[in-house]
């Protein structure tokens, strides 16, 4: 297998991209909560030399600069059945959408299951391009995220129309 890491820098900070063979595998942010073992990276290059890498980067500077509303490259996540479950769910909230734990927990046939879709969105590797930071506590408010809740609700003031933002008071 092809494991290989670069840093893209983007308006959020350095951002580690990690591709495995032809796909992207992690997107981690600076002071991340949750960082695989750094031998688990693969070895570091430069993105421009790497077409998935140049690809993802290229995406990602594009959804920052609010050119960009969605993600096509190729990914591939490696965690247990329930948390590939959720992070399924996560991938399937649009741009410019929130959802509650609360909700992914009764999609998946029980509610008592919001502690653990918190845990399972909270080592989603690949943040950003699967989208963890749509999802937000029962009362609307930010509740974790791994890349911190400033970065959360700068993604979430990318997504938010212009007519909610007009609609808010503050």
């Amino acid at each position: 297998m092809d494991t290989r890491h670069a840093l893209v820098d983007t308006s959020l900070g350095a951002l580690t991209v990690v591709a495995a063979d032809d796909a992207v595998v992690g997107l981690y942010f600076p002071g991340h909560w949750y960082l695989p073992p750094e031998e688990s990276l693969g070895r570091r290059v430069d993105h421009h030399d790497d077409p998935l890498l140049a690809r993802t980067a290229a995406q990602l500077v594009e959804y920052l600069a609010g050119e960009r509303t969605s993600f096509d490259v190729p990914t591939a996540t490696h965690g247990d059945p329930f948390q590939e479950q959720v992070w399924a769910m996560l991938r399937e909230i649009p741009f410019g959408e929130t959802t509650t734990y609360g909700a992914l927990a009764e999609r998946l046939g029980n509610k008592a299951l919001a502690q653990s879709v918190g845990q399972a969105v909270g080592h989603n590797p690949i943040s950003i391009i699967v989208a963890c930071h749509r999802v937000v506590g029962s009362d609307g408010r930010l509740t974790g995220f791994a890349g911190g809740l400033v970065r959360k609700r700068t993604l979430l003031d990318l997504e938010e129309s212009e007519a909610s933002k007009a609609a808010r008071l503050f």
